[in-house]
Parts: structure tokens; sequence; C-alpha cells
């Protein structure tokens, strides 16, 4: 394995201080600030008063007036326009803190004046755009939500990227778990050890381990479900569990 990276010394390269990054900082800024200090009072609310838009993004974006099929094309087409679609986009493309799919809801709720109908919307343009302009990336419909993702022709350069990684072969009993829960999920551990007949459970743990089940809980129950999670489907290179191959 390759030593880590050190960056070269440079010479006479010393630490800048806190008052001079400051003063360069302020300098870089000088000339662009037109505000005065009472247009900017006017724009900050009073100390302890809420403007109750705290879990808003943007306020005031260009709203489609048709719904979700009218979308601002000429949003999309500016690379540095603020629009809802780019602001979904910078979602999108940030992600989330618990790696889950974004949520229509979910987004429409962080911007004023945009339903989850807008949003599917915008992502139908934003792939569209995505393709006419050949990017090697999409929006993939993942579960209740959307995620940004490599297109799968681009997977090879992607994994040299990365480096080689370790690879862990799955036992032919695994495997069988595995198939079990993708094609009849939800199912609790008992039903596996029924339909496998015999005991699951060391399997079941292995599985979720890997990361290629995740285990829920229902609301109102106690009983635990096991279902496939999306490192499955890239392992196996499905965007949904649409995509399953027919079983007889």
């Amino acid at each position: 394995m390759a030593d880590a990276f050190q960056p070269p010394d440079l010479p006479g390269q010393q630490g800048i201080s806190l008052d001079v990054l400051s003063q360069a900082y302020a300098e870089a800024l000088s000339g662009q600030v037109s505000a005065s200090s009472e247009e900017v009072a006017d724009d900050v609310p009073p100390a302890g008063r809420s403007t109750g838009q705290e879990d808003e993004i943007f306020d005031g974006l260009p709203i489609p007036a048709d719904g979700a099929a009218g979308v601002d094309r000429s949003a999309i087409d500016d690379p540095v326009g603020v629009s809802p679609t780019t602001v979904l986009e910078t979602m999108l493309f940030v992600g989330s803190m618990d790696n889950q799919p974004l949520e229509p809801a979910r987004a429409a709720g962080l911007m004023r004046g945009v339903t989850p109908g807008d949003v599917v919307g915008m992502v139908e343009a934003l792939n569209a755009k995505y393709a006419s302009n050949g990017c090697p990336y999409k929006i993939v419909h993942e579960g209740a939500g959307y995620r940004m993702t490599l297109r799968r022709a681009f997977y090879p350069l992607r994994n040299k990227f990365y480096g080689r990684v370790r690879e862990a072969r799955l036992s032919r009993a695994a495997i069988d778990t595995l198939a079990i829960v993708a094609y009849r999920q939800p199912l609790t551990g008992d039903q596996v050890s029924q339909l496998r007949g015999t005991p699951s459970g060391h399997l079941l743990t292995q599985l979720v381990r890997r990361q290629l089940l995740k285990v829920e809980r229902p609301k109102g129950t106690r009983t635990m479900v096991y279902r496939t999670s999306p490192r499955f489907l890239e392992l196996f290179g499905l965007e949904s569990l649409g995509e399953l191959p027919d079983s007889d």
C-alpha cells in the first residue's frame, strides 16, 4: 500500500495570523458592500424575535405557475441562477446526513411556495438536462424519495478511482437468505427461518452487519422486520427492486 500523501514543504512557508487574514478579507470586500447600516438593520429582525422562516431555504423564488409540468426551463439553463430547481439540485448533490433519499415533501417543506408535485417535475427536468448534456450522473427514485447517483457506465471508473476494494464472498446459505428477503420483504426472522426450513438468525445478523439488509420496526408493533438496503441495490447493479429478475 502506498504511503499517505505528504504535502511538500514550501520555502519560507509561515502561518498567517488571524489579524492579517481578517484585514485581507475586509480589503477584498471593500467597495462591494453598498448597503448602509440602516438598510441592513431593516433586513435583520430584532434579537429574540423569529421571522417564522427559519426552516425555509429561500423565500420569493420564482415558482412554476402551472404546477409540476411547468418548470421554468430558463432557471435550469442558467448555470448560476438561484431557483427552486437549483436549490433542489443542491440538496440532492449534498445529500442527507443519514444517507437517506430526499423525499419530495421534505424538499418542498424547505422552499416556500413549492409543492411535492413541483419537486417531481423539477427532477424530471433535471434528468432531461443531464441526459441532453451527457452528464455522468442522474437522479433516481429510491424508496419514497430521490438520490443523485452515477450512471452505471461510469461504475468502473469510480471503482478505479477508489482503488481495489477487498472482496468478501457470500456463502450459498447467505445468498439464499438474501434472495428470500429481497423477493418477499418485509419479513420477520421467524418467517425467513420458516421459508428456509432452518434457523437463519445468524445469517440475518451477518447480512445486516454487511449493510445488505436493514432492520425496521413498523409503527405500533414490537416485531422487527428485514428489508434490503440501498447497498444491496448498488452491489447487484439495480436501480430499484423492480429490476429484480422474475422468479418462476
